[in-house]
């Protein structure tokens, strides 16, 4: 079962955040894009799967279209509907699993034993940090239009330059390597991640005066915390299901 699971995990990540463009967000509404999107998913669960003819892996694809419709048409893309719409996906991924807890070791990858915890670490690591991007963005644009409007409310203009595209980065390279030191055995060290990107970011919080100084420390505060938050959950939950798979052992040679 966890080698499925793994492989539907894998399937998942795969065509919800690397194979899914901004277009086709954006054009969800549209049947043609659904229609794409839903092609995407049943491609890459044979993909990982190796099942081609399996009804699951069917009836895999119609569920998480009829999710995806269902959250288009009647839910705004913010942060509750989006962690909602990721959970029902994932609910799917472990009922598919119960129900052919077999779906993997009948495939033609069985014969490769490593595969389900390599197919597992990936797509980990792509939620932690692809996933993990979209979650904390959508979590955090509420508190960052606030940020804007009192900035304009005081007519009040930030000159630090700034890279284009830096503050995402920044997120990706914390949860990645959150997920790294984690599965390392390395726990402990997050902190000084944690205390490095409150200490570089202090100069720029306190040079806004008293009043901004506080809405953004607030601000930052919460976007590092929903972050590595986000990371240590995804992680928490490839170490346990990599621990019920078995263990890969090296047979000694024979003499």
């Amino acid at each position: 079962m966890p080698e499925t699971l793994a492989a539907l995990f894998l399937a998942h990540v795969l065509a919800d955040y690397v194979f899914q463009t901004r277009w086709m967000v954006e054009e969800k509404a549209r049947p043609e894009t659904l229609f794409l999107h839903a092609l995407i998913v049943l491609l890459t669960a044979m993909a990982t799967t190796g099942q081609v003819a399996s009804p699951m892996i069917y009836a895999l694809a119609l569920i998480h279209i009829v999710i995806d419709t269902i959250k288009t048409r009647f839910f705004s893309d913010t942060f509750l509907p989006h962690i909602t719409d990721q959970a029902l996906h994932l609910a799917t991924l472990i009922l598919i699993a119960l129900i052919a807890p077999d779906l993997f070791a009948q495939g033609p990858y069985a014969t490769l034993p490593w595969l389900p915890k390599a197919m597992l670490f990936t797509a980990g690591a792509i939620y932690a940090t692809r996933a993990g991007g979209f979650a904390v963005g959508k979590l955090m644009a509420p508190f960052a239009q606030k940020l804007t409007e009192n900035s304009e409310e005081n007519e009040s203009k930030d000159d630090t330059p700034t890279l284009e595209g830096a503050g995402a980065l920044i997120g990706i390279l914390e949860r990645g390597l959150t997920y790294l030191l984690m599965l390392s055995g390395l726990s402990a060290s997050i902190g000084f991640l944690v205390a490095a990107k409150s200490i570089l970011r202090f100069e720029a919080i306190r040079e806004g005066g008293p009043d901004k100084s506080r809405k953004m420390s607030e601000y930052v505060i919460i976007g590092t915390l929903a972050s590595f938050g986000w990371a240590i959950a995804v992680t928490l939950a490839v170490m346990f299901i990599a621990a019920q798979m078995p263990k890969l052992g090296i047979s000694p040679a024979a003499h």
